[in-house]
């Protein structure tokens, strides 16, 4: 990946609407913006790139975009490349990011990931045979958890083998 030229990305950044709910983030080092979690338009390389819409695709293709593709023959559905022209023209720009922005804003919103690994509270007390992953730590430590344990009708753990059964 190339580094972007920083008129590139000066242009995009003064061309991006002022939004309170235009959310500014970098993906693989380059600038981008987001609404409801949905990457509207960003900077790839030497490029600037928009969702469009299919209605608006037409248009745009017309006018002199052409279909983003990060790797050679795999384009990217719904991005487009903005025209370099466009680029060079602020009132332009401002234009295109504000239609990507404007259908962007209509698709559902992005539910954040979950971190790997974690697990809902109730999720991991059914795993632990329904006790709090807390209560069944405390009940492998003390004396008095065990017999609350037991009180509760959960069988009680031996704590050695005998000997006629290790010999066997």
């Amino acid at each position: 990946m190339r580094k972007a030229p920083e008129a590139l990305i000066k242009a995009f950044g003064s061309a991006v609407p002022e939004v309170p709910s235009v959310e500014r983030r970098t993906m693989f080092g380059y600038p981008c913006a987001f609404v409801g979690g949905n990457m509207f338009c960003g900077v790839y390389e030497d490029r600037i790139v928009v969702r469009v819409s299919d209605a608006r695709r037409e248009a745009a293709m017309r006018a002199g975009a052409r279909p983003f593709e990060p790797m050679p023959g795999r384009p990217m559905r719904n991005y487009l490349e903005v025209p370099p022209a466009v680029v060079s023209e602020l009132s332009a720009l401002r234009e295109w990011l504000s239609d990507a922005l404007a259908y962007t804003a209509t698709l559902p919103r992005k539910q954040k990931p979950k971190a790997k690994g974690a697990k809902s509270p109730a999720r991991a007390q059914a795993k632990n045979g329904g006790v709090p992953r807390t209560a069944k730590a405390t009940a492998k430590k003390s004396p008095k958890a065990r017999s609350r344990a037991a009180a509760a009708g959960r069988p009680k753990r031996p704590t050695s083998t005998p000997r006629a059964t290790r010999r066997g």
